[in-house]
């Protein structure tokens, strides 16, 4: 009994893991509105060394349509500005010799959709990861030895509610998103 309960306990674990990261994921997709998350995949040469933007520089979002990267040290202005164009986020640095302002640009319709693509597939990722948990615990609960039926067939239950129960909090991260992004 104890082996099942460890194992529900490793099922949650592991389904709020795929959820956070799921969480996460999607943070990273703008949604027309700055955020200092949007440039979290930046890495900036530091002393040779690529170090993320957050570790060489404060970012803050002042205004809804802009960000301010205020380097610790003034020589890495220019670093931060290459850094950001060689990321591809689609951003237009600028600097006014203290700090790098981005201006995040309008979405368009054809971008909206594209967005709220990106947000689907990477909910399903969140699912399948979900699932494959479920399928992974269903099976390490059926090897246990010493085990009634009834009593594995109660903690896949479980696990399936479990696998429900995040299918359904991704979902609502999906839905939120897609607002998000469909709001001009």
């Amino acid at each position: 009994m104890e082996e099942l309960d460890l194992l529900l306990e490793e099922a949650k674990d592991l389904m709020q893991k795929a959820y956070v990261h799921v969480g996460s994921e999607l943070t990273k997709i703008r949604a027309g509105k700055a955020n200092p998350s949007m440039v979290d995949s930046v890495q900036v040469s530091y002393y040779g060394t690529m170090s993320p933007l957050n570790q060489v520089a404060s970012v803050t979002a002042p205004e809804a349509r802009t960000l301010f990267i205020k380097p610790w040290e003034k020589s890495l202005i220019q670093e931060i500005e290459r850094a950001i164009i060689n990321a591809n986020l689609g951003f237009n640095p600028q600097n006014d010799g203290q700090q790098v302002i981005i201006n995040i640009p309008m979405l368009t319709e054809e971008r909206r959709r594209q967005l709220v693509k990106q947000v689907g597939q990477e909910c399903e990722h969140g699912k399948v990861s979900v699932r494959s948990v479920r399928k992974e615990i269903n099976e390490m609960i059926k090897k246990l030895k010493g085990v009634s039926e009834d009593d594995q067939k109660n903690a896949e239950d479980q696990v399936q509610k479990l696998t429900d129960d995040y299918i359904l909090k991704i979902d609502a991260l999906m839905k939120k998103k897609e607002a998000e992004i469909m709001t001009v």
